[in-house]
């Protein structure tokens, strides 16, 4: 796609903006009964409450623009307004502090993302998921970095932390141990192995993933991936 057929939106009004926060968190409502443990709120990969946040994207001068407090405005209104009508304890915030995809960027992400854990504090939240910066779309840009973000936002958020983002299991693990995270999500890995829980458990070697198939539209790397026990099978045919 070139472009060529696409328009700029009209930035959205003071009004309006407050509405849409109403309006993301009657959305699922309308569904009928939850049947999901938890709603997750994701405000990463430059999405509309990224580009409210962070200050490379928002030039606003009303009250949704300019202070880290006005560029949370927005963030925290929809957050409340789903906690008012789900709880707390079944709303989740996903953040990517110092994240760049799809062009976002802000001058201190550190001050920012440092406000806005400690602001999702009050509404005791089943979790915030937290990215690591070292990980771009689903590439790995920062080889060697340790999990940053999780480590200091681990000092401002007291609620469930779950890392995620260019973890191994021996990574994972460490993350937890040393108290940085709760839990550890997977994608890559996951993606490759159905039974990665087993393999981490018993220390077994894990598929290889294929990059070239994510968010492809076939089954190809999506359920053709084999468990270990289907590998070794497979293997023992062949000798």
């Amino acid at each position: 796609m070139d472009g060529s057929n696409l328009r700029l939106t009209a930035r959205l009004t003071s009004e309006k903006s407050q509405a849409s926060s109403r309006t993301i968190a009657k959305r699922p409502s309308a569904q009928g009964p939850p049947v999901l443990t938890a709603l997750s709120f994701t405000r990463v990969m430059g999405y509309l409450p990224d580009q409210f946040l962070q200050d490379g994207i928002n030039k606003r001068t009303d009250m949704y623009g300019g202070s880290i407090e006005n560029r949370s405005r927005f963030l925290l209104q929809v957050v409340e307004a789903l906690v008012s009508v789900w709880g707390g304890n079944r709303v989740a915030v996903r953040i990517a502090p110092s994240g760049t995809w799809n062009g976002v960027s802000d001058s201190n992400p550190i001050a920012l993302f440092d406000y806005v854990a400690k602001q999702l504090n009050r509404f005791g939240l089943a979790y915030l998921h937290v990215i690591e910066p070292r990980i771009k779309g689903n590439v790995l840009i920062a080889e060697g970095q340790g999990h940053i973000a999780a480590t200091r936002l681990r000092k401002v958020f007291t609620g469930t932390i779950i890392a995620a983002g260019g973890f191994e299991p021996d990574t994972a693990e460490a993350a937890v141990r040393e108290g940085d995270a709760d839990l550890v999500a997977f994608g890559r890995h996951f993606l490759a192995n159905p039974d990665l829980p087993k393999r981490i458990q018993l220390g077994l070697p894990l598929n290889a993933y294929d990059r070239d198939t994510f968010y492809t539209f076939d089954a190809r790397g999506y359920t053709d991936y084999s468990f270990y026990e289907q590998r070794s099978e497979l293997l023992a045919s062949t000798l």
